[in-house]
């Protein structure tokens, strides 16, 4: 089975789209197929790290003749994010055209907010079968699957978007997880049974491009974090504001130590006893395992998820404006105070996905292929 994966990373767009792809090509490679990517030379891209995992990854160039940039202006009709593409969708179509053609590829998974059913239509002719992965459904699509994993999300979303036999994967059971964090989901689970505040974990996004990291820490000067407590703080390597978040641990009254593109995070999760974390594709991370999480909103597009599961109080909401440190100040209070508040808001987390979406993917991908 060929499969082709469209998606891209950057510093406005972050690197949760291209993650979540590699974690279900993996899945897929196990399994047999042979994966491809696509992807554009923006600024933050991730290219590199695909090819270093092995797989084949596709270049685009990035567009930066005023002319040419002048080209991603948004009309009424373009999906909102449409500022992401660094081309416009009929651009972005033709430069694919050459790969889908040579790989004739029986799956074509697409993964970004700049594009839909314009983009699809034009490339049509080359690809068996699509599949969208989607958070917003916000847009028209031209599809034969479609995946959304948020949490509380229902196929009635998508009606309108998506033609009638399209088959819909909805809800955080789906979310894209790499294996090891439904395998350490028990562990993790078992060692909260008796929770304390030793270790805080902060992941603010790979890409962090407004120092959300940078603030939280100096937020925490203010909390009455248990002079005992170690922090680790993970960015990823494209991250601007890295030296200046590293410089700034070392004057913090904690061991801080700051990680840089690791390759454990579940582990480092379920090592963690409290998260502070920016909404996005790593909410449902920490939901596997269960990681009790004050957690912000970063960018406007994670406000709906973050609201369900602030809802179902599986996470805590802290905004990141001027009232961040009261806010870090009075959770951390309570958590520091209460093991039946830590050991709620872990219970209600892990209610929200058992880490096994993936693999639920990746089978129905796999049995629509063999029919």
């Amino acid at each position: 089975m060929n499969v082709v994966f469209r998606t891209d990373a950057s510093l406005q767009i972050g690197t949760g789209h291209v993650m979540r792809c590699l974690t279900l090509a993996d899945v897929l490679t196990a399994q047999g197929a042979d994966c491809q990517f696509i992807c554009r030379e923006h600024q933050g891209n991730l290219i590199e790290q695909i090819r270093n995992k092995g797989y084949i990854a596709h270049a685009l160039p990035a567009l930066t003749e005023p002319a040419e940039a002048s080209l991603t202006t948004k009309d009424e009709q373009s999906p909102a994010h449409i500022h992401w593409l660094g081309a416009t969708q009929e651009q972005d179509a033709e430069a694919c055209v050459p790969v889908l053609a040579e790989l004739r590829s029986d799956w074509l998974i697409v993964d970004h907010y700049a594009l839909d059913v314009r983009w699809e239509l034009v490339l049509k002719p080359h690809y068996k079968s699509l599949m969208v992965i989607d958070d917003l459904a916000d847009r028209q699509h031209q599809c034969d699957l479609l995946l959304d994993q948020t949490f509380g999300r229902d196929a009635d979303d998508y009606q309108a978007w998506v033609p009638a036999d399209c088959r819909l994967l909805c809800g955080s059971q789906y979310a894209l997880l790499r294996p090891e964090f439904s395998a350490l989901r028990p562990y993790s689970l078992a060692r909260r049974a008796t929770p304390r505040l030793r270790n805080l974990l902060i992941t603010m996004g790979g890409v962090d491009k407004d120092n959300a990291t940078g603030r939280v820490l100096e937020a925490l000067q203010a909390s009455p974090l248990p002079a005992e407590c170690q922090i680790t703080v993970v960015m990823g390597a494209a991250a601007p504001w890295l030296a200046e978040v590293s410089s700034l641990a070392k004057s913090m009254p904690w061991p801080i130590r700051v990680l840089v593109g690791v390759n454990d995070m579940a582990q480092i999760m379920a090592d963690s006893d409290l998260a502070i974390g920016a909404a996005g594709a790593t909410s449902w991370e920490r939901c596997c395992l269960g990681l009790p999480t004050a957690m912000m909103v970063v960018a406007d597009n994670q406000r709906y998820a973050a609201w369900l599961l602030d809802q179902a109080q599986s996470v805590r909401m802290v905004h990141l404006d001027t009232s961040l440190s009261n806010e870090l100040a009075i959770f951390i209070g309570e958590v520091a105070n209460s093991d039946e508040y830590l050991k709620r808001l872990s219970k209600n987390a892990s209610f929200v996905t058992d880490g096994k979406g993936c693999q639920r993917a990746a089978d129905w991908l796999i049995s629509r292929e063999e029919e």
